[in-house]
């Protein structure tokens, strides 16, 4: 026996796998993004994975052996940030569709976006919930649907 209820259930459920497939399908290709920058004459080249973590280092050429060391660390530490920004900027490309238009994937991934754009002001709720909150009562029931249970 079917209940009026019985199709919307199943757009429900239907709506939530695809919603669960497309976050999958994301988190994937966020998990495939890698980035490479290469240092000025080709002393260097880095690859950074999508947490900017460093994947691989590779030295072209022999231009290396002619740096001192702090040239050489200086170099690494530069072209691994450049990598890493080229990861977040892959990333923030992936990531944007499934945001709010109002919402930079870049700063979010950097951690500086500016929280007010991701949250409402104020918590959404049943108009009951919010009168009880504001002014302590209860709301009546109106048989509107559900309220605050009184007990």
């Amino acid at each position: 026996m079917s209940t009026p209820f019985d199709e919307q259930i199943e757009q429900l459920q239907e709506t939530y796998r695809t919603q669960l497939a497309q976050i999958s399908d994301l988190q994937r290709r966020m998990r495939e993004v890698s980035a490479t920058a290469t240092a000025k004459a080709q002393a260097m080249k880095v690859t950074v994975g999508p947490q900017g973590e460093l994947l691989s280092v590779e030295f072209p050429t022999n231009a290396y052996r002619r740096m001192t060391p702090k040239e050489l660390a200086d170099l690494m530490v530069s072209t691994v940030q450049d990598a890493r920004a080229k990861a977040t900027a892959e990333l923030a490309k992936v990531l944007t569709p499934h945001l709010p238009g109002d919402v930079d994937a870049e700063h979010l991934l950097k951690g500086t976006a500016d929280v007010g754009t991701l949250l409402p002001s104020e918590p959404a709720m049943p108009d009951a919930v919010r009168q009880y909150l504001e002014r302590g009562q209860l709301a009546p029931d109106t048989g509107q649907g559900p309220g605050i249970a009184r007990r």
